[in-house]
């Protein structure tokens, strides 16, 4: 066994939660995937719907090596790292364990810490509570803000300056808050089409 080798069967990380569900947000909304949800959380968003993700040290930690063969087990063809806040863990093992059983690897990240491990797909989503890190946006294959209040929207458009061309765009109203959010939403995208609206349908599927 190679050093490498003995790394990702040996790394362990803290695991809130993992199961294989449809991906309810975003670019890639509607397609199945696994999702690995990591302990540990210092954004700590008023409005985050996964409080209980926070505490790093109230979850069990699991070999990445078993979370990639579950994950691959799943019939996925994609595994979605999210939290939590993911980046505050080195990821660098897991990602290479995923990838080695052949699924692609997704990470949805506020960008409150540098990115490590290899990634398919970066799910970049700025949070006011503890700013990004200035590396992170270069690399988002997509930027997704929740709105909370209609002062996000010039919030976000900070964030749009800073990725990428290719770049995917999205507006997202906060859940609890969606009736009041929406209608400001689907006016600003009108005005502005480079920007799109994802909506947490997993939520309206009554879904994980």
């Amino acid at each position: 066994m190679s050093n490498l080798e003995s790394e990702i069967l040996n790394s362990e990380l803290p695991v809130m939660e993992d199961f294989y569900t449809i991906q309810g947000e975003g670019f890639h909304q509607g397609r199945a995937a696994y999702f690995i949800r990591l302990g540990g959380c210092e954004v700590r968003c008023v409005w985050c719907d996964v409080k209980d993700s926070w505490d790093v040290n109230a979850h069990p930690k699991m070999e990445v090596h078993a979370l990639a063969q579950k994950a691959k087990l799943s019939g996925s063809q994609l595994a979605v790292v999210t939290g939590g806040e993911p980046t505050m863990h080195n990821l660098e093992a897991l990602t290479q364990a995923l990838q080695q059983v052949g699924l692609r690897t997704h990470l949805e990240t506020s960008g409150a810490y540098t990115i490590t491990g290899t990634w398919d797909w970066i799910c970049f989503s700025p949070k006011k509570f503890k700013p990004p890190h200035p590396s992170v946006a270069a690399q988002a294959d997509e930027l997704k803000v929740v709105v909370f209040h209609k002062s996000d929207l010039a919030w976000a458009e900070e964030f749009a300056h800073l990725v990428k061309p290719a770049c995917k765009l999205y507006l997202q109203p906060e859940w609890s808050k969606e009736s009041e959010i929406l209608p400001l939403v689907i006016d600003y995208v009108k005005k502005n089409p480079r920007w799109q609206i994802s909506l947490q349908v997993h939520k309206y599927m009554n879904i994980p």
